[in-house]
C-alpha cells in the first residue's frame, strides 16, 4: 500500500487531533485530551507556531502523524522534542511510522540540533525496541516531572 510523507497544514488538524486521541487511548488516558482543533489551529499555525506536524497519507487519508517542536538544552543547544508520533492501527506494519520518525530526525538533521528528545513508556516494549535499533538512547535514570494546571496553580497559592 503506498503512503505519502508530508508536512501538516491548518486543514489537517481535525485528523491530527483524532490520531492524538487514538494515541491517548492507547496509552490508557482516553480522556486526558484536552486540546481542540482551534487550539492546534492556533498554537500551531498563528504568527509564532509552537509545534510542527508531519502526516502520512493513504489515499487522501491521513493515517498517521508525527508533532514535535524545538528545544533548547543548556548543554547541548538547539534539539527538538517529538512529542507525538502516532499510526492508525489498522494502518500499522506498513512502515508509516518508520518513514515518519526518520522524516522528524531528517528535519533535526538539517537544523543542525545537538539533541533529539522524546519519552515513551515503559511498558511500549515494541517501541522501546524500535528506538534503540535506531541508535537512541533509553535514559532510565531520569524521571520525567509535570505540573498540571491544578498544580501550578496550588503552588503559587501556596507562597
Amino acid at each position: 500500500m503506498n503512503f505519502s510523507i508530508r508536512e501538516g497544514k491548518i486543514t489537517d488538524m481535525p485528523s491530527v487531533l483524532s490520531l492524538i486521541k487514538e494515541l491517548a487511548h492507547f496509552e490508557k488516558e482516553p480522556e486526558a485530551v484536552e486540546i481542540s482543533v482551534a487550539d492546534l489551529e492556533k498554537d500551531g499555525f498563528g504568527n509564532a507556531p509552537l509545534f510542527k506536524t508531519y502526516v502520512a497519507e493513504i489515499d487522501g487519508e491521513i493515517v498517521g502523524m508525527a508533532l514535535f517542536y524545538p528545544r533548547y538544552s543548556t548543554w547541548k543547544g538547539p534539539t527538538i522534542h517529538l512529542e507525538d508520533l502516532i499510526v492508525k492501527k489498522n494502518k500499522r506494519g506498513l512502515n508509516i511510522g518508520s518513514e515518519l520518525y526518520k522524516k522528524v530526525i531528517t528535519y533535526g538533521s538539517k537544523l543542525g540540533v545537538k539533541r533529539m528528545e522524546w519519552v515513551v513508556l515503559d511498558w511500549n516494549t515494541p517501541a522501546i525496541e524500535f528506538y534503540k535499533k535506531t541508535g537512541a538512547y533509553i535514559l532510565d535514570d531520569w524521571k520525567t516531572v509535570q505540573m498540571d494546571e491544578l498544580a501550578i496553580k496550588n503552588y503559587l497559592d501556596s507562597l
